[in-house]
């Protein structure tokens, strides 16, 4: 059976659900997880990933600030990307394919790869 392409936001909903039910229960990253308010955090995220792959322009945080500030209190490494990456392509991959599909990994690894400059310095530390 053909897997559809990521439509709209009812799927970057189902994804971000899905990805994050993956996180809670993972060895490596999911405690860097525990302090977050899912209530809060969720709809965010939804926000987030609807405006990175359609512009719904539902989005107007500071994701860097946020991410530099989870740093300061629990020190991130590539390792953390890398798994983070993982899941979430694993997410994708489960539900999806197609252009839109291709195009969340991509911006996923872009966002990462950024986060991780920005967080390390130059990218010869990850």
């Amino acid at each position: 059976m053909k897997k559809k392409d990521i439509l709209n936001r009812e799927d970057v909903e189902i994804i971000v659900n899905n990805f994050y039910d993956k996180v809670m229960k993972d060895d490596l990253i999911g405690l860097m997880f525990d302090h977050v308010d899912w209530t809060k955090h969720l709809p965010l995220m939804y926000d987030f990933w609807d405006n990175v792959l359609f512009y719904s322009g539902n989005y107007t945080g500071n994701p860097m600030a946020k991410h530099m500030m989870a740093h300061a209190r629990n020190p991130m490494k590539s390792a953390h990307f890398d798994k983070w990456l993982l899941l979430f392509f694993e997410t994708v991959d489960e539900g999806y394919s197609g252009d839109n599909a291709s195009l969340i990994k991509e911006r996923a690894k872009s966002i990462a790869t950024i986060m991780q400059i920005k967080l390390f310095g130059s990218s010869d530390e990850f």
